[in-house]
């Protein structure tokens, strides 16, 4: 068993399978009963092809399931073939060798006792001599139970580098008796997309197996790992020298080498290349298709638009008189775009009136009889546009039907073969859709369909790689509407001016003291931090009535360090919800959860269980989801959070999906929107502090803005205008079809 795990708190659990309860054939999870000396047990965990009769040695840790009660939670799992005629009997009467059931066993123990097992793998012709038993029968029977020895074999050999069950899994399901082979010949195919083994994983086998260091399969796993690490820094590609010199770096390999072996995944079309403005790039086929997808199909909604709406002047005119407002020139123009091309990307900063656009366009859309569908990136971003638009919004997974596979990658069920059947698609905030997704949209979207796509590209680009919005602006291919105008009534917001001040490199009005814009000097950590703790919990709640959790956010541009999230969060939660008898908290991963305790879903979990206040169920709760802790049970070790209208339980592991949320970074809090926003200025890693990071902060407060600390810190973010590189294809490929 591997020494990392015995090393850990991890708890040992010996017995006999004597029933198994559930099975999923697709990923191995499996819950069944195990007989530890006389006592029963229930255990859970990744365990394929286990069967009843099987010894079983188990590491893991007791946990208290909401709805089936305490079960052993399997990290680790050795399994031992059965030993002596009745438990080899038990373990073939389960139907554990296809083929063979009650009977047959009965036949097979009886002639062979305790050396049933060895004669059916190693000599399969003896099994002739039962009747009813063909020379074929006894060759399948044999395989199949060689195959539970090799995946067995196979998961100890690579659980011992930290491989985990799942994996093993789906490589025995694709190479079966072979996979041990293939490994010893090939250990990078770990590092596919299929598998997903950490590069550094797979390396230390293949050192382990003494390997060669220049090895072309470890150089070519060393490229794709390079392209996926930059995926999560936004690349969607990376210039070839760039790469090549990355990779000799990163492999410690000459230079000479790495580019031989990508001139060879290059024709063989392993990787892909294009020429962009004069420098050749590197896809992976994946991105390169998305994006080269993403740009034809745009191109050609340009070239096929959809059916001219008449009279919309007229309608402008109509909402005009209906509503009492005057659209400026930018807005009819908006209007128009839509109306006329069916493409648009309508943009702007606050206050330039995209909502009030927003809302013409839809109403002169469905009073043409078209069927428009609202979408946003995240549950707070399509929250907000159903609000302000009056209309029914979904988030963009859930308008495409998303399923999830067996290694919770999402699948659409609104596809090229199933589209979306509306007339129109609007999706909001743009700027956080990343290229994966986006083609997906593009894929569900039915043709002849308009496509109205609404962001502020001054905010920061997306989690996930290429930065969409941007490239659509900035190819100049396709019909984009920046409203500039700060109208009247937004004029009286400093918010809304100090924000455009931002954007355009100038410093904010600090010093007026009568609007909904306001800083306060603070020399140094401690006195920031108390104050901001003193501004949520009483002086804002006493003054403008707002609640510290429901109302008031803090907000901050980085995690670590003075002042970060985790340091505030630690401050706010002893302030805000301190301890009491009355409240029961939960101690776990060197934090402390209490009832009533504010907190953030970090990580897309599908498995999660929530249940809605209407008595829709469901799973799914996903990255950036804030809510409100309202049951806590120490003694099972689980939560319940309530988000929005709907209650998640986390039980286990799940837990490290939660943080507390009195204060957030600024790339959680984007498509969020909070009556009151807090900003620590107080300096930290430089990286993060620059002017698109304090735009989109500032952006988040809808009633009150408040910046607390050292005005030179504004200064400096309002100064650097370091917009994150980021390399894509998108924007060339726009440029180059619509020529």
């Amino acid at each position: 068993m591997d020494n990392n795990y015995q090393n850990s708190e991890l708890e040992k659990l010996e017995g006999e399978v004597e029933d198994i309860i559930y099975r999923n054939s697709e990923n191995g999870y499996t819950v069944l009963e195990v007989n530890c000396a006389g006592e029963l047990f229930t255990a859970v965990g990744i365990m394929p092809l286990v069967s009843v009769g099987e010894a079983l040695s188990m590491l893991g840790s007791f946990v208290n399931h909401p709805s089936y009660g305490q079960q052993f939670s399997v990290k680790v799992c050795e399994r031992s073939m059965p030993q002596g005629a009745a438990a080899i009997l038990k373990y073939l009467s389960s139907r554990a060798i296809k083929g063979v059931g009650p009977q047959t066993a009965r036949k097979l123990v009886e002639n062979f006792g305790d050396s049933t097992l060895d004669v059916i793998e190693n000599e399969p012709e003896r099994l002739t001599a039962i009747k009813g038993i063909t020379l074929e029968k006894a060759k399948q029977m044999s395989e199949e139970l060689s195959g539970h020895f090799g995946i067995r074999q196979l998961m100890a050999k690579l659980q011992t580098y930290g491989v985990p069950p799942q994996c093993v899994v789906e490589l025995w399901r694709e190479y079966g008796k072979n996979a041990a082979s293939m490994i010893d010949e090939n250990p990078f195919i770990l590092c596919s997309e299929q598998f997903s083994v950490p590069f550094e994983t797979a390396d230390l086998i293949a050192r382990k197996q003494e390997k060669q260091a220049d090895s072309i399969f470890r150089i070519e796993a060393g490229f794709f790992h390079i392209l996926e690490h930059n995926k999560l820094n936004g690349h969607t590609c990376l210039p070839k020298d760039r790469l090549c010199s990355a990779c000799s770096e990163f492999l410690e390999l000459p230079l000479e080498r790495c580019s031989q072996v990508l001139e060879n995944m290059l024709a063989s079309n392993s990787l892909c290349s294009h020429n962009l403005n004069g420098r050749e790039f590197i896809f992976t086929p994946q991105m390169y298709e998305s994006e080269l997808y993403v740009a034809s199909r745009l191109i050609a909604m340009l070239r096929c638009p959809p059916n001219v709406i008449e009279g919309v002047e007229q309608a402008i005119n109509a909402i005009e008189h209906e509503e009492n407002i005057e659209y400026a020139e930018l807005q009819r123009q908006a209007i128009f775009e839509a109306a006329s091309k069916g493409l648009l990307v309508l943009t702007g900063g606050p206050g330039t009136g995209k909502t009030t656009t927003l809302n013409a366009i839809i109403k002169i859309l469905k009073k043409n009889g078209e069927k428009v569908f609202l979408a946003a990136p995240t549950g707070r971003a399509a929250k907000r546009m159903s609000e302000l638009t009056g209309e029914d919004a979904k988030t963009i997974h859930r308008l495409l039907e998303v399923t999830w596979d067996n290694r919770d990658r999402p699948v659409f069920k609104r596809n090229e073969g199933n589209p979306l059947k509306c007339d129109a698609l609007i999706i909001d905030e743009l700027s956080m859709v990343d290229s994966a997704l986006f083609f997906s949209v593009m894929q569900a979207l039915p043709m002849g369909c308009r496509l109205i796509l609404v962001g502020d590209s001054d905010q920061l680009p997306s989690v996930g790689a290429g930065n969409v919005l941007g490239n659509l602006i900035d190819s100049y291919a396709i019909p984009v509407v920046q409203l500039s105008e700060i109208f009247r009534q937004s004029m009286k917001s400093l918010i809304v001016t100090n924000a455009h001040k931002i954007v355009k490199g100038e410093m904010p009005a600090l010093t007026q003291t009568d609007k909904d814009f306001f800083f306060m000097y603070r020399p140094d950590r401690e006195s920031i931090s108390s104050t901001i703790i003193e501004l949520t919990k009483s002086r804002l709640p006493d003054t403008y009535g707002l609640s510290p959790i429901d109302d008031i956010q803090i907000l901050c541009p980085g995690k670590k360090g003075a002042l970060g999230t985790l340091d505030l969060n630690s401050r706010l939660q002893s302030a805000l919800n301190p301890p009491d008898e009355l409240k029961p908290e939960l101690p776990f991963n060197n934090k402390i959860f209490r009832l009533g305790d504010k907190v953030m879903q970090i990580r897309n979990n599908y498995d999660t269980a929530w249940v809605r206040d209407d008595g829709d169920s469901g799973e799914g709760v996903f990255n950036g989801d804030v809510g409100i802790l309202t049951r806590v049970n120490r003694a099972n070790k689980t939560l319940e959070v309530r988000f929005d209208d709907k209650t998640a339980k986390y039980h286990g592991d799940e837990l490290l999906d939660l943080e507390l949320a009195y204060a957030l970074t600024v790339h959680k809090s984007q498509g969020n929107e909070f009556k009151a926003v807090i900003i620590p200025m107080y300096r930290g890693a430089p990286q993060l502090y620059y002017r698109n990071l304090l735009y989109t902060a500032v952006t988040r407060a809808k009633s009150l803005l408040i910046l607390v600390g050292d005005p030179s810190v504004v200064e400096y973010m309002v100064k650097n205008n370091r917009r994150t590189l980021r390399y894509s294809g998108l924007k060339y490929f726009l440029i180059e079809g619509s020529k």
